[in-house]
């Protein structure tokens, strides 16, 4: 039996949750972990050379951390260091952590065997079978993912995927992720990404799934409606 740490037994007598540790539990409770583990055991490393790998359950607990507060590989090292109720909802000890390298292994064997969009639909499936994903309305609203002006692709080339931007007084490079929301409980339904320079708008045929009733955005999408994929919805605002 592995003894307790200083860390585990204040984390123990807590006498209040914070709002991480209550998100991660309704994560925890939400998330199909056993089907997506049977995703990618195929292919996940056996450890028959070498130190054996860390648990598959454990790495994708830790990716899906990482998505949650949008954290680089270091700053996702540091925050399982950090924190306890991280190291918890990923079954780690103080001890035995993953580095900012193991981390970023595990993503590059993730897009390495396209697993990325094969996981979120099987959140989306599980939420769905289980009425968690209500569909009566979708919320639409874009990011800039920020990469630096060097990035190059495997051809050692300026990453065509990859374009510059302004929003507001400052310039970007990198690419634009948009997401669709469930309007009621928050959850993400729909994702694509496209160069930073391309316009709100543009991929908003991909975020919706036809069933709404209501479909909601911020100033980026004023006109939509003008649109031909569009002007048949009668629901936009």
């Amino acid at each position: 039996m592995d003894q307790i740490t200083f860390s585990e037994a204040e984390y123990q007598t807590k006498k209040r949750k914070t709002r991480r540790e209550i998100f991660l539990e309704r994560m925890d409770r939400l998330i199909p972990w056993k089907q997506l583990e049977k995703k990618v055991a195929r292919y996940y490393p056996k450890g028959q050379n070498g130190r054996p790998p860390y648990p598959r359950s454990a790495m994708l607990r830790v990716h899906c951390m990482q998505l949650f507060d949008n954290l680089s590989d270091p700053a996702m090292q540091d925050a399982l260091y950090e924190i306890e109720s991280m190291r918890q909802f990923a079954g780690l000890k103080l001890d035995h952590l993953p580095d900012e390298t193991t981390i970023l292994k595990f993503r590059h064997f993730l897009e390495q065997h396209g697993f990325g969009k094969a996981l979120f639909k099987e959140v989306i499936k599980h939420l769905e079978k289980n009425g968690l994903m209500l569909r009566e309305g979708s919320i639409v609203d874009a990011t800039i993912i920020s990469a630096p002006s060097s990035t190059k692709n495997s051809t050692g080339k300026r990453d065509p995927e990859r374009h510059q931007t302004r929003k507001g007084n400052e310039w970007h490079f990198g690419m634009r992720m948009h997401i669709g929301v469930d309007d009621t409980l928050g959850l993400i339904h729909s994702i694509d990404t496209t160069a930073a320079n391309v316009h709100d708008i543009v991929p908003t045929d991909k975020l919706l799934h036809g069933k709404e009733q209501r479909v909601l955005g911020d100033a980026g999408y004023l006109g939509i409606q003008k649109r031909d994929e569009h002007k048949h919805r009668e629901n936009v605002s």
